[in-house]
């Protein structure tokens, strides 16, 4: 399964077509969901062209600014994403321009936050993907502006008609210039692995070096290591570029970051001579740290952003779990200890059989020699399939709705040699009737070991390409997952950040119960799993809803059926 980075970004565009031509209406919430869900991507295009410069949140804030101001004029709310990022482009360019014309203030650079240090150091970067990072720092401006745009296209984040688009170019010049960009990219990582090192010439060299890099050096540097046996070796053995970019997160926006625009100053007085921004002062005032709240630290140290410009916010209030405040009892004479209610077991049983009190969540991997339960019958009249009897979705947005009585089996594809990174999981939308989560086989749970000698390897990555990782709380899927369904569903496949697919058809209580009772001597990994009680206390899937958003990516990780 390959990424088609501009199928991708099309379906992305088209989920937020709906918000974005709220927002143009007037819509305040549609316009806040839209600040808030692009400004990590801008904060990312401009951090890293301008590598952390004190610029850095003034060229986000005017992007911005003029984003909101000019909504209103966007005729194709698909184009929305390359519009925004021609938009950062201009400010980027308009900025170095004006430092042109100007002293640059030494005491600002110096206490602007290197962005590649700040890459490294948020995602917690090591071996060559720090090394990537690292290397940024190397490049000239323009090639850096290039790379801040280039580096989205293959974390799937935006297309080559974006990238195109942004820099005011055709897509055939962009191939061209990603190359050489791409060329001067591969030169600097070649440095950065030879400072690293501990050749006697190097450091000699490097003698008269003040520690900024800057062309002239990067040349010097750069023929020393063809030139040298010993740099050179640091070479080899170097996974490509792109391998390592789709592996490494959007960094989250500082907590502290502000879009300071109702403080006064030029830019609020631009934001008052323009409808839309000042519609937008109270929502751009509030501090980023609100846009990163679904920021979490997960497997090799690295932040996944969970809400991405490709996943609109859900509409729906959340209501949070709290716990009760402890508070001691008051003193008394002769305290005397309520007895617990009584509870009827009668009840207690039919509330824990109630449809939809169990869901599925977090569990651990069973003993692999340990054969299931006995799986339950359930009536089976059949289930018919959209996609017929074997359906196989490999892109974002593709569906299968499934109706009748019976059984369903759901096999995985995860494929982070292609993306790995933050997996958004599949959703099942528009439920009538009941579905259930009944087993799970195929012989391996996808996070069990599949190499003897690569110990790193499992079947959601590896330490080279990187891993797909669920969002925090998802219950760890199987190669195949059985559910059972009495009514109609449709699933569709969320895919962003890691690369996955699914195969969905319609199946038998026989094929499930020979699955799962598959063990380690028939060369399985593991004996499946049997989930079903034959009741309505049945787990219920994650991600399950009776609505039918128009983003499925929505749906709450705590189904409520």
């Amino acid at each position: 399964m390959t990424w088609e980075g501009a199928d991708v970004g099309d379906r992305a565009g088209r989920e937020w077509r709906a918000t974005i031509a709220a927002a143009q209406a007037g819509d305040r919430h549609a316009l806040e969901e839209l600040v808030a869900g692009w400004l990590p991507l801008v904060y990312n295009v401009v951090g890293r062209a301008l590598n952390g410069h004190a610029d850095v949140d003034d060229v986000v804030q005017e992007t911005m600014l003029r984003a909101v101001g000019n909504l209103g004029s966007l005729r194709d709310p698909d184009s929305f994403r390359s519009w925004l990022m021609a938009i950062a482009m201009r400010q980027i360019l308009d900025r170095a321009r004006r430092r042109a014309t100007r002293q640059l203030d030494e005491s600002a650079a110096r206490e602007a936050t290197d962005f590649a240090e700040l890459t490294v150091l948020r995602l917690q970067l090591e071996g060559q993907r720090r090394e990537v990072a690292e290397a940024v720092r190397w490049l000239d401006d323009e090639d850096r502006q290039l790379l801040s745009l280039w580096w989205l296209e293959v974390a799937g984040e935006l297309t080559r008609r974006d990238l195109a688009a942004a820099v005011g170019i055709s897509r055939q010049h962009a191939a061209v210039r990603v190359q050489r960009m791409k060329e001067r990219l591969e030169t600097s990582r070649g440095i950065v692995r030879a400072l690293d090192g501990a050749c006697p010439a190097l450091r000699e060299l490097t003698g008269r070096w003040d520690g900024r890099p800057d062309s002239v050096w990067r040349k010097r540097l750069a023929r020393h290591i063809r030139g040298c046996a010993y740099c050179g070796d640091a070479r080899t053995s170097v996974v490509p570029a792109e391998r390592l970019l789709v592996g490494i997160a959007l960094v989250p926006v500082p907590a502290g970051f502000t879009l300071s625009l109702a403080l006064g100053g030029k830019t609020a007085a631009a934001a008052t001579s323009v409808g839309w921004s000042a519609k937008v002062l109270g929502i751009l005032a509030k501090p980023a740290v609100a846009v990163t709240a679904a920021a979490t630290v997960v497997a090799g140290g690295a932040y996944v952003v969970t809400q991405t410009p490709g996943t609109p916010p859900p509409h729906a209030a959340v209501t949070p779990t709290t716990a009760s405040t402890h508070r001691p009892p008051p003193p008394s004479a002769s305290p005397t200890p309520s007895p617990s209610p009584s509870v009827s077991p009668s009840v207690a049983k039919q509330k824990t059989e109630l449809y939809g009190s169990v869901v599925d969540a977090v569990d651990k991997a069973p003993d692999p020699d340990t054969s299931p339960g006995a799986l339950p019958h359930r009536p089976a009249s059949g289930v018919t399939s959209t996609g017929g009897a074997h359906a196989v979705m490999n892109h974002r947005g593709d569906s299968v709705t499934l109706t009748g009585q019976g059984y369903v089996l759901v096999r995985w594809q995860i494929s982070p040699q292609y993306r790995s990174g933050g997996l958004v999981m599949p959703a099942w939308t528009g439920l009538k009737g009941k579905l259930f989560h009944v087993a799970s086989g195929g012989g391996r749970r996808m996070d069990d070991h599949v190499s003897d000698t690569d110990r790193s390897a499992t079947g959601m990555g590896d330490s080279t390409v990187g891993y797909a990782v669920p969002q925090a709380g998802t219950q760890q899927m199987w190669q195949n997952e059985y559910f059972y369904l009495d009514g109609g569903v449709t699933l569709t496949v969320n895919e962003r950040g890691a690369d996955y697919g699914l195969s969905v058809f319609p199946t038998t209580w026989d094929a499930v119960e020979k699955d799962v009772t598959a063990g380690p001597d028939q060369g399985a990994r593991r004996y499946g799993l049997v989930r079903d009680t034959g009741r309505d206390d049945t787990p219920v899937p994650q991600y399950v809803t009776r609505a039918t958003p128009a983003d499925p990516a929505t749906v709450a990780q705590r189904s409520r059926v």
